[in-house]
């Protein structure tokens, strides 16, 4: 018997596009809670639904460890897991009444529960743990398995009463990262989650971060956990955990998945002499605000410290649209920060929005200019998605239906009124990715007629795909012209 059993509701089986892709982390917001609530002395266990197949091989892991107490932790380092999809949500429902049935305290962590309090009351959930959650978690186990204090004094924490839902007041954030014990990464099943990446991928990727939160004002970004606020590790403490991962895990790769890396001014400069003064240089990629990146040395301390790949919030190549956004950040920027990547030698990433509110097909001509020009190695596209708690969510809220979450992260509803209809959303993703691949394949084309000898037979692939691109765009083109009325 222990004391508490973790899991999470992200199944990577319950999101075909993602399942597809095979790119699994490890749900780490959920593994630094557990290693916290060990460090305070309970002994602990995880469910890992990230590989798992379906809900009930929980019931396995209850009839083993037999918990007091089953945490289901959303990790909040998960992108996805923001989103709130609905599959998840419904995973979540059944674990807790797993759990309920088994006879264990419900307590649940993450950012759908934190906005729908009353549908996880509902299914079988104690407590509700809303904001940062590991002090919040360690008081309440206190509360519940060792009798100390009382839960209307714990605060971040809700629950229900016969008055209905009971609130505690908001939690303060915790300022020193340094002071949280590393992720328990030895409850993970290391050796699932490096065959999943070398059989795919060739290589054996790992999560970290290095900050929580984010202080910008982007007016679709819901901050339900942190607020409005940014905190950060230590370079030194970052460092020691690569080191850990060198010495143990042996990763080839590690994904920064902080909202913003290296924010603080001189915070990447720090890190790449640490990294370089310990022999911990580890290929990583990393999310940025391209104003960020144009500061100062930022780009070559990246490279030097060696980062291989820069995912930024592009969002859009019309400007009109980001000031809408209020994102603060310009296309030129967008453009110079490309630009400055590539020079050194790093990869970019793009991450897309279309739907926002006002956007139009000249907008949209704009962001297509912007790809084509700025040449990003990958895209991610999204529409534009209401998320409770934010300005945006707001404005559009009045023309909201039923459904107000995606089922999974293909589903690309529009789920207000937009300029144009769902189904054009949904064509324009397929129009903007074939039009990419085909820019890409033509450039490798172009750059083996110049360069015969240097062409990379890794790449050859692209040329193919362009074909195939190039033979399937105007099917798909004449779809989006027609749903746009034309």
């Amino acid at each position: 018997m222990i004391d508490v059993l973790f899991t999470h509701s992200y199944f990577l089986r319950f999101d075909p596009k993602e399942y597809k892709a095979m790119m699994p982390y490890p749900p780490l917001g959920t593994l630094y809670a557990a290693a916290y609530a060990r460090e305070r002395g309970y002994s602990v266990a995880l469910f890992d639904s990230m590989l798992a197949e379906r809900e009930q091989q929980l019931l396995g892991a209850l009839a083993e460890h037999e918990p007091k107490v089953l945490v289901i932790y959303d990790d909040d380092f998960n992108y996805l897991t923001k989103m709130c999809l609905t599959r998840m949500r419904d995973a979540a429902f059944a674990m807790a009444e797993m759990g309920k049935a088994s006879g264990c305290r419900i307590v649940i962590h993450g950012s759908d529960a934190t906005d729908h309090l009353e549908k996880y009351f509902s299914h079988d959930a104690d407590y509700v743990i809303c904001g940062e959650g590991e002090h919040t978690l360690g008081e309440l186990l206190d509360h519940l398995l060792r009798g100390q204090g009382t839960r209307e004094t714990i605060h971040g924490l809700a629950f229900k009463t016969e008055m209905g839902i009971f609130r505690t007041p908001r939690r303060e954030v915790v300022h020193a990262l340094d002071s949280l014990p590393m992720p328990a990464r030895d409850l993970v099943d290391d050796i699932q989650y490096r065959r999943a990446w070398e059989t795919r991928h060739g290589f054996y990727s790992v999560n970290m971060v290095t900050t929580r939160g984010c202080p910008f004002h982007c007016n679709w970004c819901a901050k339900p956990l942190y607020g409005q606020v940014y905190n950060s590790r230590s370079p030194a403490n970052v460092v020691d955990e690569m080191v850990q991962l060198r010495d143990t895990t042996h990763p080839d790769h590690i994904w920064f998945c902080d909202d913003i890396f290296g924010l603080k001014p001189g915070w990447v400069s720090a890190f790449r002499a640490e990294v370089v003064r310990r022999n911990a240089l580890i290929p990583f990629k990393c999310l940025a605000r391209v104003d960020l990146l144009l500061r100062d040395n930022v780009i070559a301390d990246l490279r030097d410290a060696g980062c291989s790949t820069v995912w930024v919030g592009a969002e859009s190549g019309s400007q009109k649209i980001l000031d809408a956004m209020e994102k603060g950040t310009s296309v030129e920027q967008i453009r110079a920060a490309s630009r400055s990547l590539h020079e050194a030698g790093i990869k970019v990433g793009f991450f897309l929005q279309f739907g926002y509110p006002g956007e139009t097909e000249e907008d949209i001509a704009l962001t297509f200019k912007m790809l084509r020009e700025c040449k990003p190695d990958d895209i991610g596209i999204s529409v534009s998605y209401p998320l409770p708690g934010t300005k945006f969510y707001d404005t559009v809220r009045a023309q909201l239906g039923e459904k107000q979450n995606w089922v999974d992260s293909e589903d690309l509803a529009l789920m207000f009124r937009g300029t144009f209809s769902p189904d054009y959303y949904r064509v324009l993703h397929k129009v903007t990715h074939k039009r990419f691949r085909m820019w890409q394949g033509l450039d490798v084309l172009k750059a083996w007629i110049l360069r015969p000898w240097k062409i990379d037979p890794r790449k050859a692939r692209r040329i193919l795909a362009a074909a195939y691109h190039r033979l399937t765009l105007p099917a798909a083109e004449r779809r989006l012209h027609m749903l746009a009325g034309r």
